[in-house]
């Protein structure tokens, strides 16, 4: 994961001066400051970072930019991977199940399950969660394992039992993010890939983009940042179907 950190980082600064997210859906989520991709080791929640390294979730309190304060430090598992926000939840992914934890008391956070079993959450799959559904990147390349690579939608109305509704055979795909009816998957083969998620348990293809090498994107208010091999892209996604490039950075 150390590869991916830096560009992460820069995605992430890119950002962190904006009010609220696609994700927002409550009083507390309605003040982030920040948004993270689907590879990301880090969110930022209200005035609160939360990182992970391989075995633990840290807490920091950002009120105050110049201090950041550690309030707590909670032991999770083993090959912790990725974090992913979603309402007052983290999705914290590992090498083989992703925990979930409840962020109500934001400095304290409290393990609810492991709600999205081995089945579905293999090596290198990066996940996000849209109301009652979760989609997820299989792939099989590399270290990965596996024998198809796939996007994965989920039910999740029930948080420990989430269901697989529908899968999408792809070629290598990495991350992934939503905005409004709009799913955008990287696939470092066949480009980024938009999904039309109207009906969101049955994605409906739309088109590809083939601006570069895409790993990950954050879709946030009307911008799409993408982090590409070799730099960052930004296309303004107004209509979300029809992203228009306005922006690289090498």
């Amino acid at each position: 994961m150390k590869k991916i950190l830096i560009p992460i980082i820069m995605i992430a600064i890119a950002v962190s001066t904006c009010t609220k997210s696609d994700n927002a859906s409550n009083s507390f989520i309605s003040s982030v400051t920040g948004a993270g991709g689907s590879l990301a080791r880090f969110a930022i929640m209200g005035n609160y970072l939360y990182t992970v390294d391989n075995n633990s979730l840290k807490v920091f309190d950002i009120t105050n930019g110049n201090q950041p304060t550690l309030k707590s430090t909670v032991d999770i598992g083993f090959n912790i991977e990725t974090i992913y926000p979603f309402k007052d939840k983290l999705f914290i992914g590992s090498s083989s199940v992703v925990y979930i934890y409840d962020v109500t008391n934001p400095e304290k956070p409290t393990k609810l399950s492991e709600a999205i079993s081995p089945e579905i959450i293999r090596r290198c799959d990066p996940v996000v969660a849209k109301d009652t559904v979760a989609f997820a990147t299989l792939r099989t390349t590399g270290i990965c394992g596996g024998f198809q690579s796939i996007l994965a939608v989920y039910d999740i109305k029930n948080i420990n039992k989430p269901i697989q509704k529908t899968i999408v055979n792809m070629q290598e795909p990495y991350g992934l993010g939503y905005s409004d009816t709009v799913l955008y998957v990287c696939d470092r083969t066949t480009g980024l890939n938009l999904f039309g998620i109207a009906d969101a348990y049955i994605p409906v293809k739309i088109k590809n983009i083939t601006d570069g090498v895409y790993v990950d994107v954050i879709p946030y208010n009307n911008q799409l940042l993408c982090w590409m091999i070799d730099g960052l892209i930004v296309y303004n996604i107004t209509d979300k179907a029809n992203p228009i490039k306005i922006a690289k950075i090498n």
